[in-house]
């Protein structure tokens, strides 16, 4: 199906030519029937002769429509400009081609109408010479009559020859379907109408609402006024949904395959036609059937922030133009940059993404995005509208090379940094280098431990970490000599602060198995246990704590811990009289 937009001037024509091309009424209210005056969006179809549809989103004329005007033509790919011959160029012509142009609409026809009133080549070339600066420069003009019929044949034949111009859409990609009409049918409940150009629509479906991020389902579909199990772009298509209530959703929403896309309410862009520094603060953005208030911030010299009153779901590359409701004029064109942008809340940071941006075309670019952030995940990515073929680092986290590169280097400086300066410590915890390395997330620092370095208990442990520093392997061999004598008598607190094992000295060795804690301060050789019971198993069977405690030559102090110790290994088993065995 071809679909188009009419564009034009009010009362050039442009209701009557679609009404004569298909048979149908495309004004729907009695308002504008009596006045002889589109007001909102009309819609008609008809065969061309080719055999394949075209369908018409016809347009209101009049300034006080232009709103209304946007909406229609926002998601549609094509626009039939309409000149009336007798009355030639004029404001709203200019007005709905700047539009057109900031829309990016490079596909459609100029026709010129009301042929039998006046000569068409006055007007024509008028029209040619007002398009040439446009993105609908070149494009086949037809002049015809509604009224007595001439040049119908020759618009039906020229809109078959732009069909075959039109790029082939992607039905198999996500769906953004821009809402143009919500109403309610009696027995059925709530109807929406778009314009499909990408994706398909099947009976059944859930998609997510732009609005509300609520899920609905496909009660049914119809397309060119007969119901269908399924919609394949591009088409006009009116959508029943299953349980949403209509004041939940209204003009400007839109249905959304869902995960697909991001709601934004900042978003980076390229504004085309004015300099921004002349632009006010505040002005209305349309975008798709959307329209909605936002706060521009510049940035470059045609680069700006802009700030939505509400979230819309856009991506990389999305046309929009800019616009005053006010004094009712196109401001100005916007390519959309970034639907992702960073904060700006350093000083020097506005002029950095101006720099950043001077160098961005829209268009979405999996290795350009990783360049410019280093990091970011493969689902925000993808709604941005970037398609992503590359392996995730860690979960869903996709790198520049690079970056990742760097980030790896810095990690191993950082963690030789703090050994140096903490040589006690059992490695640097995560946390910390996720803080130092400014990494959004704690996997990635485990991602980036690569072989000497070790990831032990939450920390990162450098290659030879386990060696003791030389005054704790110097205070060891002095309590060693205590142990030679009494290898199961622990040194009191006094012994250990003598020889130079305080809390931190006690820790590292510890840790590095030179010591074993019973508990608190309690410390004996590693091999404690083994020996102990050796001992132990002399003894008669079974044997008590005081029988223990003197096989042992050593205090209840550290004899009751050891046995517990021996117990927890299953080494010896107490028995219900508190006495113990050896375990065989």
């Amino acid at each position: 199906m071809l679909v188009v937009a009419t564009a034009g001037h009010v009362d050039h024509g442009k209701s009557t030519l679609v009404r004569a091309l298909t048979g149908m009424e495309p004004d729907r209210w009695a308002e504008e029937r009596r006045r002889g005056m589109t007001i909102d969006l009309g819609f008609a179809w008809t065969a061309l002769p080719s055999g394949r549809t075209v369908a018409f989103v016809d347009v209101p004329g009049h300034e006080r429509f232009v709103p209304n005007m946007l909406a229609g033509v926002g998601p549609v790919p094509a626009a039939v400009v309409v000149v009336a011959a007798d009355a030639g160029w004029m404001p709203q012509s200019a007005e709905h081609l700047a539009a057109l142009d900031a829309l990016g609409v490079g596909y459609g026809l100029l026709v010129v109408t009301r042929a039998d009133l006046a000569d068409p080549a006055v007007a024509l070339a008028r029209a040619r010479s007002e398009l040439a600066a446009t993105s609908l420069a070149g494009v086949e003009a037809v002049p015809v009559s509604a009224v007595t019929g001439s040049g119908l044949s020759d618009l039906r034949a020229a809109l078959d020859r732009l069909a075959d111009r039109m790029p082939v859409p992607v039905p198999d990609g996500p769906v953004r379907l821009w809402v143009d009409r919500c109403f309610t049918v009696r027995g059925s409940g709530t109807v929406v109408t778009g314009t499909l150009g990408d994706g398909r629509l099947r009976v059944g479906d859930e998609l997510e609402l732009a609005g509300s991020g609520e899920q609905v389902r496909i009660r049914g579909l119809h397309r060119l006024g007969a119901a269908c199990d399924e919609v394949v772009p591009v088409a006009r298509v009116a959508v029943n949904l299953r349980g949403v209530a209509r004041d939940r959703i209204s003009r400007g929403d839109a249905l959304l395959t869902a995960g697909r896309f991001r709601r934004t309410a900042m978003v980076d862009v390229r504004v085309a036609g004015v300099a921004v520094a002349e632009l006010p603060v505040t002005l209305t953005l349309h975008v798709g059937s959307a329209a909605v208030p936002v706060r521009i911030r510049p940035l470059g010299a045609d680069t700006a922030r802009l700030r939505l009153s509400r979230p819309l779901p856009l991506l990389l590359g999305d046309r929009a133009l800019l616009r005053d409701p006010g004094r009712r004029y196109v401001a100005g064109a916007v390519t959309v940059l970034d639907v992702l942008p960073p904060p700006l809340a350093r000083r020097g940071a506005a002029a950095a993404r101006a720099a950043v941006l001077a160098t961005l075309d829209g268009r979405p670019d999996l290795v350009g995005e990783l360049s410019r952030r280093g990091l970011a995940r493969v689902g925000d990515l993808v709604r941005a509208g970037v398609e992503v073929s590359q392996t995730p680092v860690v979960g869903d986290w996709l790198a520049d090379p690079a970056h990742w590169r760097q980030q790896g280097d810095r990690l191993a400086v950082a963690v030789a940094e703090y050994a140096r300066a903490h040589p006690l410590a059992p490695g640097v915890p995560v946390e910390q280098l996720r803080r130092q390395l400014d990494l959004p997330d704690r996997s990635l620092v485990e991602a980036l431990v690569r072989p000497p370095l070790r990831l032990v208990a939450g920390r990162v442990v450098a290659p030879g970490a386990a060696a003791l520093p030389e005054p704790v392997a110097r205070a060891l061999a002095l309590v060693s000599e205590d142990y030679a004598a009494h290898p199961f008598r622990a040194p009191d607190a006094d012994r250990l602060t003598a020889v130079g094992l305080g809390a931190r000295e006690i820790g590292a060795a510890v840790r590095a198995g030179a010591l074993l804690r019973l508990t608190g301060n309690v410390l004996l050789p590693p091999g404690a246990p083994q020996q102990a019971l050796r001992v132990l198993t002399g003894l008669p069977q079974p044997f008590t704590l005081s029988a223990a405690r003197q096989a042992l030559d050593t205090t209840r102090r550290v004899a009751v811990p050891l046995l517990e110790l021996l117990d927890r290994r299953g080494l010896t088993r107490r028995l219900p009289d508190d006495a113990r065995v050896v375990v065989d």
